[in-house]
């Protein structure tokens, strides 16, 4: 079973800190530009994965590491302002923690899962923290900053897992109930409700449900307290549930689908209120990524030429998409602005030998938190460094980058990702293993 764990991905390197070359040039009619992005290669904790899955608007990064001999993974954050130095956050008291999802607050929290030193009691697997993808400990939630983890409650149960964080000191997530739910998938026994931690210590405030739904989980949650995630009558697993859901005032609405009966989620929202995620078109064999907002609805945003399926992951205040497409043997990063998704591989250097497989966070300066991999003879190979895309013309010019990526770009080839590494990723990124078609 694929249960609420959430995003992560591999690199074999351990490298220190540094930058791809920046020399290189388009050609725009006759004048030559910059490549809109420079890449940042980021440090390990020395075992072979690692990955960003969340960048605040001070450049603080936050994601998820391996340690040597890749047995365990911890919770990490880069900070921009320390040369991009790694730190290492530590556990609560079990083997693995991390932060696997989009969390981009500005004030330098991150929140995540961990193990604790409790064997389960029921055998569940709720968190699936651990590389080796056997993980029996009960976890919790967590918040972090500047200190050790601090652990966030339950519902009665054992796990909990925290998503999301705004800037009020809201975190959304999820939390086991202790209800036996026999719609539950094994090893899964007890049923999970959307919740929002805080901002008080020791806060908890249980979301309320569509009529007819059991389970529900909060992906993410914006300053206003608005938040967002999914909903179903199943105990399956959260991106399963055929619901995309809203929450504000303490009310929630349905968002829609784009025709599919399955796997809706919504997966981030802005200040503004837009609302970006993925949903099945009808037949239940397709996802796409899908952009709503109050006035127009659930906007399919389509995928790159070619591809099959994509997710959309991120959103900054500027209406920025981010996330990945895939057409079943490759996976491409992309940016999706103005009504146009583009390959953010062609706006990289083009003598980069990395190949970016999801893009995971933007924030307000365009700044993206991106898993890669290098490529070599047209396939991936399991170097899969830790990568931040950084504007290289500035937050003030952030359209320029579309409009060079729309008028001529950097065309590359599909990179096809060999079947073994690409069961790494798909195991790392929990959740979204089932939704690959």
């Amino acid at each position: 079973m694929n249960h609420p764990t959430l995003r992560y991905m591999v690199s074999a390197f351990s490298v220190l800190v540094c930058s791809i070359g920046l020399h290189a040039q388009y050609q725009e009619g006759h004048k030559e530009v910059e490549a809109p992005y420079r890449v940042q290669i980021l440090e390990s904790l020395g075992g072979s994965f690692s990955s960003p899955n969340g960048i605040n608007n001070h450049g603080l990064l936050m994601g998820v590491a391996n340690l040597p001999g890749d047995q365990a993974a911890h919770a990490v954050v880069w900070r921009q302002d320390k040369d991009y130095a790694i730190k290492d956050l530590g556990t609560l008291g079990g083997p693995n923690s991390g932060v696997n999802w989009s969390v981009n607050d500005n004030r330098g929290i991150a929140v995540g899962a961990s193990d604790t030193s409790t064997i389960d009691p029921n055998g569940e697997n709720f968190c699936n923290l651990s590389p080796t993808g056997s993980d029996l400990y009960v976890c919790l939630g967590f918040a972090w900053q500047n200190g050790p983890l601090m652990s966030l409650p339950t519902l009665g149960g054992n796990n909990s897992y925290a998503f999301e964080v705004n800037n009020r000191g809201q975190v959304a997530g999820i939390a086991e109930t202790g209800t036996p739910d026999p719609s539950c998938t094994p090893p899964q026994v007890l049923d999970w409700e959307a919740v929002i931690w805080g901002p008080r210590p020791g806060e908890i405030q249980q979301l309320p449900l569509l009529p007819g739904d059991t389970v529900g989980a909060a992906t993410a949650i914006n300053s206003q307290g608005t938040a967002v995630g999914t909903s179903g009558p199943n105990c399956t697993s959260v991106s399963s549930e055929p619901h995309a859901v809203l929450w504000e005032k303490g009310s929630v609405t349905n968002l829609g689908s784009l025709g599919g009966l399955l796997e809706n989620i919504a997966f981030g929202i802005n200040d503004q209120g837009q609302v970006v995620g993925f949903s099945d078109l009808p037949g239940d064999t397709t996802t796409h990524a899908f952009l709503w907002t109050k006035e127009n609805g659930m906007q399919d945003l389509g995928t790159l030429p070619g591809d099959i399926n994509s997710y959309a992951y991120g959103i900054n205040s500027k209406g920025q998409v981010v996330g990945d497409s895939n057409g079943g043997s490759y996976d491409r990063a992309f940016l999706w602005q103005d009504g146009v998704m583009v390959d953010l591989n062609s706006l990289i250097p083009p003598n980069s030998n990395l190949y970016l497989l999801v893009s995971n966070q933007i924030n307000d300066r365009g700044e993206i938190a991106c898993m890669a991999c290098v490529f070599s003879n047209g396939a991936c190979t399991s170097e899969m460094p830790p990568v931040v895309l950084i504007p290289t013309h500035g937050e003030a010019d952030y359209r320029l980058n579309s409009r060079i990526a729309s008028a001529s770009g950097n065309p590359v080839p599909k990179v096809i990702i060999p079947e073994d590494v690409r069961e790494q990723l798909h195991r790392r990124m929990g959740f979204r293993q089932q939704l690959r078609k």
